[in-house]
């Protein structure tokens, strides 16, 4: 059997002769190895709240919805806004909740609860998903952890809900802002002998800090070593995204989050448990008509692109893929032609591991105010995902103030979604 490795020097380095399979063929060819490492999460994230009513839940027949028309998808009765052609391509293997519910209308404490499962507490840092996925995977795998950072953020700043907290720094994100760079001060810049000799007098020249404060030394020592690690790595070839065929970069499309959504296939093929693309804009206080459609250009095509390119290389059943913001947008429209926060009822889409698609779960009133049936809280939808990817929700952490702090807060998943 081929390792991971090993199947990376079998490849080019860059581009194929005519005849010879090429990365994706030969990726897709050795899925089975691949999907050994354990699986894996890829979470979309559209920061500020996306409107339901202009994405996966259009309101047809009522004042509330607008001049947002519905469109068909391709499994019956399913219909989705107007401004995702390409989405509802792949609605059959598409799960949208629509029954979303929330309390928390604040972009911070909602983007950290919908990060984290938890609403901020200050005697507790509570992980985020890609930490809780990350480190639960290793775990699975008897703690093997591979080159790259095992979780990676595309497209956002440093948020307080973007960090590992309680679980520790080698699970923080590693973040990129521009996916169409390779990581900067990532190039080796001395033989491989030299560095680790370098690395070595480092850590003789920290020893009397390391006596002092040991295990702040050890996670100065362990992020080091991670990095060279990282550097050193044929395993770097996944950020370079000019390797993939022009065939496939023109399925995915143009822009910022199309590359982001690329690279995330990319890095989960090399390993990497957990990757958020973050799609930035979507807070529409005003003019949420004309926004939402710009946005959902950007995110329409790479979005559907991405559940394609995984079934096809035989990654999607191991592969959860997340759409879904902090909350949803008030069906009453105010006078700047804008919606506003609205957590009691929102919307999210699942693909992948486990979720079987052409599937709709709850619904609102004819309004889109309530939620008029089979509500499903944030702890459901954390239960949810610790289901998709084999996570026992009930493993418990130590907080700094000595309290035992589960992975999910309670929660029951929505079982409808894996049913045959």
């Amino acid at each position: 059997m081929l390792s991971r490795r090993e199947l990376l020097r079998l490849l080019p380095a860059g581009g194929l002769t005519a005849g010879v399979l090429g990365w994706g063929d030969v990726v897709a060819a050795r899925a089975s190895e691949i999907r050994t490492r354990g699986k894996a999460c890829i979470l979309l994230w559209m920061q500020g709240g996306p409107s339901q009513f202009e994405t996966f839940s259009p309101l047809e027949g009522h004042k509330h919805g607008g001049d947002t028309k519905a469109i068909a998808t391709n499994v019956a009765g399913m219909r989705f806004a107007e401004h995702w052609p390409e989405a509802a391509k792949v609605a059959d293997r598409l799960a949208v909740i629509r029954s979303m519910t929330s309390k928390e209308g604040s972009h911070p404490r909602a983007s950290y609860l919908l990060h984290t499962g938890y609403l901020p507490n200050p005697s507790a840092r509570h992980p985020t998903l890609g930490s809780i996925v990350a480190s639960q995977i290793a775990a699975a795998r008897g703690g093997e952890t591979d080159d790259l950072p095992p979780v990676v953020r595309i497209g956002g700043r440093g948020r307080a809900d973007s960090g590992a907290g309680l679980l520790g720094m080698q699970w923080d994100p590693f973040e990129m802002r521009d996916p169409t760079q390779s990581p900067a001060n990532t190039s080796p810049h001395v033989p491989a002998d030299r560095h680790e000799r370098r690395l070595d007098l480092m850590e003789r020249l920290d020893a009397g800090f390391a006596a002092h404060l040991p295990e702040e030394a050890a996670d100065h020592r362990d992020l080091y070593r991670r990095a060279t690690r990282m550097i050193m790595s044929a395993d770097m070839r996944a950020f370079e995204l000019d390797a993939e065929p022009e065939s496939v970069r023109a399925m995915y499309g143009d822009g910022p989050f199309a590359s982001g959504c690329l690279l995330a296939r990319r890095l989960v093929e090399h390993g990497v448990s957990f990757v958020e693309v973050v799609s930035n804009g979507w807070d529409t206080h005003q003019d949420n008509f004309t926004k939402v459609a710009t946005l959902a250009g950007e995110v329409d095509r790479p979005m559907a692109a991405l559940v394609r390119d995984l079934e096809s290389r035989g990654l999607l059943d191991d592969t959860l893929v997340i759409w879904m913001g902090e909350f949803g947008r008030t069906p009453q429209v105010n006078p700047r032609g804008g919606r506003d926060h609205f957590p009691r009822s929102f919307n999210a889409v699942l693909a992948g591991g486990g979720v079987g698609g052409g599937r709709v779960i709850g619904r609102t009133d004819a309004a889109g105010v309530e939620v008029a049936d089979r509500p499903v809280t944030v702890p459901d939808l954390f239960a949810t995902f610790c289901r998709s990817l084999g996570i026992d929700p009930t493993v418990e952490n130590m907080a700094s103030s000595g309290r035992p702090i589960k992975l999910v807060d309670g929660g029951t998943p929505v079982e409808e979604l894996f049913a045959g």
